[in-house]
């Protein structure tokens, strides 16, 4: 048995602490991910950074975010909205050139400072009732593509449009789950693709993908759980709180990054 702890931790390269410490934010990370459909990124990156380079966690949260989503995407197929998906895929692919430039040209600190003001006040004015009266069309819904494009391609960031735009919609909760889910398949296959082009996916970043990869499913099929026995407008104020802590993360993160 020693043996095989040995040569677990030899192959993720961690001591035995760091390994359980990893243990419970991949799970953590997985339930929250399983529940809400998203926060996973963030609460990954911020945990597991704390062990790990974050060249090594970018890699494996894609692939960690890919795994979890394909693992829901049988429970959600019939309620995810693919025509407003592609139409935002379509705008995220085409605008994230423009947010790796404006990476190279102005500084990151403000601009991460004023997207988590934004995302904050969006998801109080949702908390406290704002919500579109039809499903937005297909410009509107191609907008908030282009605008997650670039800040994906500036921040690393792709989430807060496309949530605050599907828990602002008339389609419910349950739809809006299911599409944001959907919707980061499709942004971190492309993520995980290009790390691998570009040779930043080694041997000991997959050895911990397939390590954790027990924690990880059983961590979405539990948190996944609890959101079937969910009430959609209790989940939907819960999924909002998330929100509003990840934009309170975020502005913490760019003011004080060390």
């Amino acid at each position: 048995m020693g043996e095989i702890a040995n040569a677990i931790l030899d192959a993720t390269g961690l001591g035995a602490s760091s390994f359980l410490y990893s243990l419970v934010a991949v799970l953590a990370g997985a339930w929250l991910k399983g529940y809400t459909g998203f926060g996973a990124s963030m609460l990954w990156m911020t945990s597991l950074s704390v062990v790990l380079p974050p060249l090594q966690v970018v890699p494996m949260v894609l692939m960690f975010e890919v795994v979890t989503s394909i693992a829901l995407l049988p429970q959600i197929w019939r309620d995810v909205r693919w025509r407003s998906i592609a139409l935002l895929l379509l705008g995220t692919w085409a605008a994230m050139p423009v947010g790796i430039q404006a990476l190279a040209s102005l500084p990151a600190t403000p601009i991460r400072i004023a997207l988590a003001a934004v995302v904050l006040i969006a998801a109080v004015l949702i908390l406290r009732g704002f919500a579109l009266s039809k499903e937005p069309g297909r410009p509107a819904t191609v907008g908030v593509g282009l605008m997650a494009g670039v800040l994906n391609g500036s921040m690393g960031i792709v989430g807060p449009p496309v949530i605050l735009f599907y828990f602002s919609s008339p389609i419910g909760v349950v739809a809006g789950r299911a599409s944001i889910i959907a919707y980061f398949i499709g942004t971190d296959s492309v993520g995980t693709a290009m790390f691998a082009v570009q040779g930043l996916i080694d041997a000991s970043v997959l050895w911990r993908t397939a390590i954790f990869l027990p924690v990880l499913i059983a961590g979405v099929v539990a948190g996944n759980r609890g959101f079937v026995k969910t009430d959609p407008e209790r989940f939907k104020r819960v999924a909002l709180f998330v929100l509003m802590a990840l934009s309170v993360l975020l502005a913490v993160r760019a003011a004080w990054p060390g």
